[in-house]
């Protein structure tokens, strides 16, 4: 077996990007991900492969890891500002995620517009509660197909001033009308979907415990179960 085939650094470069978003902000440089995969960068490419494979990240096709959900190396509408450290939002889902994942933020401010109206929207995000406001969030792709095109996915799961703008939004773009949450719902959804993704040992829920965390967040149906 020859080096850029050993899987046994997999897990290290996988928590080498995971880290590296949430200390930094941005996706590891070259010589980390070849320090995590014992100074071999082709290793550490191998290793992004097989974790892309796996849902764990999504690569670009220059081989640069562009989406580590709930961080984003590129704009789909969500700055998230913490005391520390600027992030890129994957969606309004992981935008959410990122106070309950990193430990030394514990509030961030969640910056953007609404797809419709383009009015500004500035949430304050922490662990304790949802934030207070009209806003809700809209999901138009249901969870079973997330992954056909998760880039596309990811740039459509926006927020909005209202239910009305998502109407319009929806009747303007073409796009099917899913699923839409208020503020509490959004923050239940993405309070502890992404606990542990910063250790070594994570491992991604099976349908069955997504269907039970969904649930358990108090959204139950099709939508997210299908």
């Amino acid at each position: 077996m020859s080096r850029e085939d050993d899987t046994a650094w997999d897990e290290d470069v996988r928590v080498a990007v995971y880290r590296a978003f949430a200390t930094h902000g941005r996706a590891p440089t070259g010589p980390e991900l070849a320090d995590a995969a014992h100074g071999s960068l082709a290793v550490a490419k191998q290793a992004l492969h097989r974790l892309a494979d796996a849902r764990h990240l999504v690569l670009d096709e220059c081989e640069h890891v562009v989406l580590a959900h709930p961080f984003a190396a590129i704009p789909l509408g969500f700055a998230v500002m913490g005391e520390h450290t600027l992030w890129w939002g994957g969606c309004a889902w992981d935008s959410f995620a990122i106070p309950h994942l990193v430990p030394a933020e514990p509030e961030v401010l969640v910056a953007t517009r609404c797809p419709c109206c383009t009015e500004p929207m500035a949430l304050v995000v922490g662990r304790e509660a949802a934030p207070d406001g009209p806003q809700v969030a809209h999901f138009p792709v249901p969870t079973a197909r997330m992954w056909d095109d998760v880039r596309h996915t990811c740039s459509v799961q926006r927020l909005f001033c209202g239910e009305s703008c998502v109407d319009e939004w929806v009747a303007r773009t073409g796009l099917a009308k899913g699923t839409v949450l208020d503020l509490p719902a959004l923050w239940r959804l993405a309070e502890g979907w992404y606990a542990g993704r910063l250790a070594h040992g994570y491992r991604r829920r099976e349908p069955a415990e997504a269907a039970e965390y969904f649930a358990a967040a108090g959204l139950p149906g099709e939508f997210w179960t299908g």
